[in-house]
């Protein structure tokens, strides 16, 4: 029986995770920062709930060394997320310090935490939750499109010096996701940019129906559990038709191209 230790397990896309890989009979390690959240999974056998803060060094490490001294992990799913969007002028030291804690440094700290048991055991596979906001680009998404295009790359690079060891490391980039997370992105914004947010949120609002649009999570979860288990020397996978199309487009026109026709669409301009 495999074992997956997924982050940020609370709601959303890790809460399906949680479900899928559940359901398919592996046992999971859900972590979460506040395991009050966790009730939905008390009658679920084989899921282990443990307390988790990614931007915290010391918790990984505790975290990690409880679950390996427990559990041989097959999988390490880096999916815990944060997401604020505005002007860099607008963003305060502390929003910009926890969208590179949590979306950049957290996974690249847990990784690091379990690299030495994947070794040890043989082999193991690393799956990081990115965007496609990793691989195109949006107005007033920068500090987003950093950390996640950040992953992206880190990812990799990182494939190169894993795979001696038999293990991997993939990516997921889903587009828009029904999910809390898109309620929960933090709007930040002041003059002189205003006008120009509004008019992108604007042109958001017209393109995408929130109720219809996109992914649910349970699909997104469906691409993830197929990375997990296909088996292919392979990094990068779009998730969901909207993701799978603008990466296409971007690639079709190219990335200059690509950007004046971002800006036609969510700027006007």
């Amino acid at each position: 029986m495999k074992t997956i230790f997924i982050t940020g397990t609370s709601s959303g896309l890790g809460k399906a995770a949680v479900e899928l890989f559940h359901s398919k009979g592996w046992n999971v390690i859900a972590t979460m920062r506040d395991v009050k959240k966790a009730k939905d999974f008390a009658s679920l056998e084989r899921v282990t709930v443990l307390p988790l803060d990614i931007t915290n060094y010391e918790q990984i490490e505790a975290a990690v060394d409880t679950i390996i001294s427990n559990f041989k992990i097959d999988v390490v799913l880096n999916n815990a997320a944060y997401g604020a969007v505005g002007p860099l002028e607008s963003v305060s030291d502390d929003q910009l310090l926890k969208q590179v804690n949590t979306n950049l440094l957290g996974a690249i700290r847990v990784t690091k935490a379990f690299v030495p048991h994947f070794r040890e055991n043989g082999g193991g596979l690393f799956i990081n939750v990115t965007s496609i906001a990793g691989l195109t680009t949006f107005p007033f998404n920068s500090l987003y499109h950093a950390v996640k295009w950040g992953v992206e790359g880190w990812s990799e690079g990182m494939s190169y010096e894993l795979a001696p060891f038999n293990i991997g490391i993939k990516t997921v980039a889903p587009g828009y996701i029904r999910t809390a997370f898109g309620e929960n992105i933090a709007f930040i914004s002041s003059e002189p940019y205003q006008e120009m947010m509004d008019h992108c949120m604007g042109a958001i609002k017209k393109m995408m129906d929130p109720a219809t649009q996109g992914s649910t999570a349970a699909q997104i979860a469906g691409v993830i559990y197929t990375a997990a288990t296909d088996g292919e020397d392979r990094v990068h996978y779009t998730a969901g038709a909207d993701s799978a199309q603008m990466y296409e487009r971007r690639l079709q026109i190219g990335a200059e191209a690509s950007r004046k026709e971002m800006s036609g669409l969510f700027l006007g301009k």
